[in-house]
């Protein structure tokens, strides 16, 4: 199978970061989202990342449905088979990945009135997932679910922004970051993105024009980023 792709797209990642979980082989092809190739046009409805081009060249799109595919066709599932508790975790996963964006136009905001207003609205989010955390590793437990696979974007954008600007999305969640330390030991983050992914991630988010990545040129004593292939409309071509 073949997933084609944007390089930082969080949506793509949760289709990678299934396939990871799961020891699953499979082919990624990037495309640049400012120039889509006609034959990306002619698969993908929506002209949006990802598409999942199967095995017998069947065409798949919307990060939903391709993830809740995967799930039932490789692999061990990942979800539950009590229809209750699936459709409950499908709830969870979605309340993530309708954050994707908002967690993209925060990491984006030009100054620090914009970042914080912006990242209330993610700070929402978190607030709400912490009360499905216990003691276990992961939300459902000692196992992988498709709940984590969903937040994995997050938690993985986050500690990047952490470590190289020192703000912390999840400073008022101490719960949400231990399973941020949880999901981001098993490796399955860096393996779901491209070698070049955090070059990339810090090149457009930390740019200089960022609230970001002013406190990263100011933690680091000099500018981490340089210059970006994606503008801020790239973000809507994930879905």
């Amino acid at each position: 199978m073949k997933i084609v792709s944007f390089k930082i797209c969080p949506f793509v990642q949760r289709v990678t970061a299934l396939l990871e979980a799961k020891g699953i082989d499979y082919d990624i092809e990037y495309i640049d989202l400012s120039h889509k190739p006609q034959w990306f046009l002619d698969l993908s409805p929506n002209a949006q990342v990802p598409i999942l081009i199967t095995d017998d060249d069947d065409v798949l799109f919307e990060s939903d449905a391709i993830v809740e595919f995967l799930d039932e066709v490789v692999g061990t599932p990942l979800s539950s088979d009590n229809a209750v508790k699936k459709a409950q975790d499908r709830a969870w996963s979605y309340l993530a990945t309708k954050h994707y964006l908002v967690q993209c136009s925060a990491q984006r905001s030009p100054d620090a009135k914009t970042l914080e207003e912006r990242s209330k609205k993610l700070s929402k989010a978190f607030g709400k997932i912490k009360v499905q955390l216990g003691e276990s590793r992961y939300i459902n437990g000692d196992d992988l679910s498709m709940v984590d696979i969903a937040w994995l974007p997050l938690l993985h954008r986050a500690a990047i922004i952490e470590q190289y600007s020192g703000y912390d999305f999840l400073e008022e969640f101490p719960k949400v970051k231990q399973w941020q330390q949880h999901l981001l030991s098993t490796g399955i983050a860096e393996k779901s993105v491209p070698e070049d992914f955090e070059e990339r991630f810090t090149a457009f988010y930390l740019a200089e024009s960022t609230c970001l990545g002013q406190l990263a040129k100011s933690k680091n004593g000099e500018a981490c980023c340089g210059t970006a292939e994606c503008t801020v409309d790239d973000l809507g071509c994930c879905a």
